[in-house]
């Protein structure tokens, strides 16, 4: 396992896990957004309570901000440098954390109950799976921060400006 090749396959399988899981969190997020902007209220597939619409608005933020997460991880898997590791690990925290934002709202609108419709509790299911895995990939991402093991590491390599590798030349200095 060589310079985290286990950890790379297993983040290339999260990022297409979590582009599907996003996608179809945007989708319902969208629709049912659409259905309360138009006053729709109580169409049989979704109902909700009043923290219903705040829920929306974010799962929305966390499905946008999750994509752009995804695509600094697919440059970081083609990269698989020290500086493409930054970019992905940062904007991982920052879909996380909105993810999350939405994960507390889901909580609050299954504490105060009501009449939830089908796709209202998937939409709740699927930000509940969203949360867990965009965990599980920040958790691998910030593994390859700490452990060049887990991950290309932080500061493993030098790079030029080309983006080819430097060798490590030692020089003393005589004064």
């Amino acid at each position: 396992m060589a310079d985290g090749r286990g950890v790379r396959d297993l983040i290339g399988l999260l990022l297409v896990v979590n582009f599907v899981v996003f996608l179809i969190v945007l989708g319902l997020a969208g629709w049912s957004l659409d259905k309360y902007i138009n006053g729709e209220q109580n169409h049989p597939h979704l109902g909700g309570n009043p923290s219903t619409t705040f829920m929306l608005i974010f799962a929305l933020v966390a499905g946008v901000a999750g994509f752009c997460s995804l695509l600094s991880g697919l440059m970081h898997l083609r990269a698989w440098r020290g500086d493409s590791l930054a970019a992905a690990a940062s904007l991982a925290i920052l879909s996380w954390a909105f993810t999350a934002l939405a994960f507390g709202l889901v909580c609050k609108e299954i504490i105060l109950g009501g009449r939830r419709g089908r796709r209202l509790q998937t939409l709740e299911a699927f930000i509940v799976i969203s949360f867990l895995s965009q965990l599980l990939y920040l958790i691998l991402l910030l593994g390859g921060v700490y452990s060049s093991r887990y991950g290309p590491g932080y500061r493993s390599r030098s790079y030029n400006q080309d983006g080819n590798e430097t060798p490590k030349t030692s020089t003393s200095f005589v004064i």
